[in-house]
């Protein structure tokens, strides 16, 4: 039986990978995706599922989900059972870190990936981002700028049909939005207190997309629907595969899931979306006599330069206003509960405080009693500097359900890091103290640190003993989930993993578009930023492979 040769492999589904199957069938490619988990579709979304919390830490939830085998996923901040098979069995796919240096790699392995577990929020990084050593002296610059971005931004953003306003700030762009989005009648009353005391801070309603009704993310809807997308579920790769004498990308090989059958995929193309460290873990597992530190390691970057948001969390309630206020933004939905909140972005250049760090939060939307102050909850985003030796490796001595070398990871704060968070954490609580906010936790990788009725008072003493007791494998590195770096993109092949158009510069027939690609961290979400770039990449390649010229540089 003849191989079938593809024009273009897709390995991975998620935010990267959709967008790269939409993109490739669109101008009439042949494309197969591998996809590592089945198949998601309305059976996966049961409104039963959708259940008030026993508590508001959830710790029963946590515990179940931990006896069933996911002891590191139960550990993402806003975990909820309802979710709880949208993320891997950590079992079946472990991985290990350094010794008292934990990270938290929560992950999922289905058809949309994380798309059906994120907070649906889509931001714009800026220059602030992509220039940073030219701005401040630290990091590195991308080899690309906010200028080249942002056509691509408009195009995702009119594409998905993003919820939100036209905010005219400064330190966040704004974007192409489809519909307005609501701040609750007490996040109106923060964002006018916290704006008339502090003039260069802001606060806007999120931008965000809703839940599809269909349940399935549209770029990959569209491709399926193009007739010129395959789609093999089950498939986790285990390498990719290159021509001895050319160094190119030839396809994958890669195990059923469910039997434990190998197989392996041809095509012209590969385009690597995987998520950041199962990307750079394939590109290490994919060494040979032409590439043998792993594919696209001629530099010695693979893999590291590995980076992940600084997280901090804080809980409390603000009494410059009562009770709560549903967002009916967009439609209900009968398995998501509803998006919206309010996010602070980087101060102004006339504020003193102004840090590398954000918030993403809600006031009000909590439910208490029309007596009771309005509840508030931030996370805090803070940047990370890129370092040679937080870095992923492979582990050779832990095999996964697969028989495949499991990653480990380092990903490890300096000294900047350790400076920026307490200034981050600082901040926050002297911006909701300053409005009239009662903060009753706010914790990080420094420590829980309770104030007034402390953490969750109305919670029984025991749940509030486990909290205590699990916050501090919670709040660790990954708990922010905008991991980023790995096979970073660059000006020049000794210094990076990937050509500014996210090529191997070592097999330039091979791109890679999730967030690996990243040469910095941000201190905002990825995924609009992957979605971007990921179309950015697909062009460039289908009009090489069009001229048939793979050329890297």
């Amino acid at each position: 039986m003849t191989e079938i040769l593809y024009d273009a492999l897709v390995i991975g589904s998620g935010a990267a990978g959709s967008f790269a199957v939409k993109e490739l069938t669109a101008q009439g490619l042949s494309v197969l995706l591998l996809e590592a988990g089945p198949d998601v579709g309305p059976k996966d979304f049961d409104p039963s599922r959708k259940k008030p919390p026993a508590s508001s830490i959830n710790i029963w939830e946590r515990a179940r989900a931990t006896m069933k085998g996911q002891p590191i996923q139960a550990r993402a901040a806003f975990f909820t059972e309802r979710f709880s098979h949208f993320f891997v069995n950590d079992r079946k796919n472990p991985y290990t870190t350094p010794k008292n240096e934990p990270f938290l790699w929560i992950r999922g392995r289905q058809s949309g990936g994380r798309l059906h577990s994120f907070g649906r929020v889509l931001l714009r990084w800026t220059d602030e981002d992509f220039k940073i050593h030219s701005k401040t002296g630290k990091g590195v610059d991308w080899p690309i700028s906010y200028t080249e971005m942002a056509p691509l931004y408009d195009e995702v953003e009119s594409y998905l049909g993003l919820y939100g306003n036209t905010d005219n700030v400064s330190t966040l762009p704004d974007g192409a939005y489809a519909k307005p989005a609501s701040l609750t009648p007490a996040e109106q009353t923060f964002k006018q207190t916290v704006e008339s005391r502090w003039p260069d801070r802001h606060v806007v309603s999120w931008r965000y997309i809703a839940p599809d009704a269909a349940r399935v993310p549209k770029p990959l809807k569209e491709a399926l629907a193009s007739g010129n997308l395959t789609v093999k579920y089950n498939a986790v790769v285990r390498r990719i595969t290159t021509d001895g004498t050319t160094g190119r990308a030839t396809g994958a090989e890669f195990i059923d899931r469910t039997t434990g059958a190998p197989s392996t995929a041809h095509a012209a193309m590969v385009v690597l979306a995987a998520s950041p460290i199962e990307s750079v873990r394939l590109l290490l597992n994919s060494a040979s006599a032409r590439h043998p530190g792993g594919l696209g390691n001629s530099s010695g970057a693979l893999g590291r330069y590995f980076m992940d948001q600084l997280p901090c969390l804080a809980f409390g309630s603000f009494s410059g206003a009562k009770g709560w206020a549903l967002d009916e933004s967009a439609p209900t939905d009968a398995f998501y509960n509803p998006s919206g909140g309010i996010f602070i972005p980087r101060f102004g250049e006339g504020d003193t405080a102004r840090g590398d760090f954000d918030y993403q939060g809600s006031v009000g939307r909590a439910p208490v009693s029309d007596q009771e102050d309005a509840r508030l909850a931030f996370f805090g985003f803070g940047r990370m500097l890129p370092y040679a030796d937080n870095r992923i490796t492979l582990d050779t001595r832990r095999k996964d359900a697969w028989n495949i070398p499991v990653p480990h990871i380092r990903c490890v704060m300096q000294a900047e890091e350790h400076a920026l968070l307490k200034r981050q954490e600082e901040m926050l609580i002297s911006m909701i103290k300053g409005v009239g906010g009662d903060l009753e936790f706010i914790g990080s990788l420094t420590g829980l640190k309770e104030m007034g009725k402390g953490a969750f008072p109305e919670a029984s003493a025991f749940s509030r003993f486990m909290f205590r007791t699990w916050f501090k494998k919670t709040m660790c590195m990954g708990a922010a989930i905008h991991e980023t770096g790995g096979a970073r993109m660059g000006e020049t092949s000794e210094a990076s993993v990937l050509n500014p158009y996210n090529q191997l510069w070592d097999a330039p027939n091979l791109i890679v578009t999730d967030a690996s690609a990243f040469p910095g961290s941000g201190i905002a979400g990825t995924t609009l930023t992957v979605m971007g770039l990921t179309l950015r990449a697909c062009r460039n390649l289908v009009a090489q492979y069009r001229r048939e010229d793979f050329s890297a540089h």
